[in-house]
């Protein structure tokens, strides 16, 4: 992985891990359902930004050799990206 990205990563995978134990807490402790969707959403969007980071270190690594390879390798690239994304390769 690319330092700065993985730094990142790991930052945020504590940031959620701590989210995570804050909503076991609310949900534990009867708070309002509004205020724990609240913390959901935020960690929904937490979860967001780790996939963008990881996401952009497969594109800056891994898609940049899989494409200069071309052939079965970019075909590969092409498909995971697709993937990762929810969509259908063929």
């Amino acid at each position: 992985m690319i330092e700065d990205i993985k730094k990142r990563a790991l930052h945020r995978t504590a940031i959620l891990e701590g989210q995570l134990r804050g909503v076991a807490r609310m949900i534990e402790g009867e708070d309002y359902c509004m205020d724990i969707i609240t913390q959901s959403r935020a960690i929904q969007k937490s979860l967001e930004s780790l996939n963008r980071l990881l996401l952009e270190n497969h594109l800056r690594t891994h898609v940049t050799d899989m494409f200069e390879n071309g052939g079965a390798e970019r075909e590969q690239a092409v498909d995971e990206l697709l993937k990762a994304f929810d969509f259908d390769s063929r």
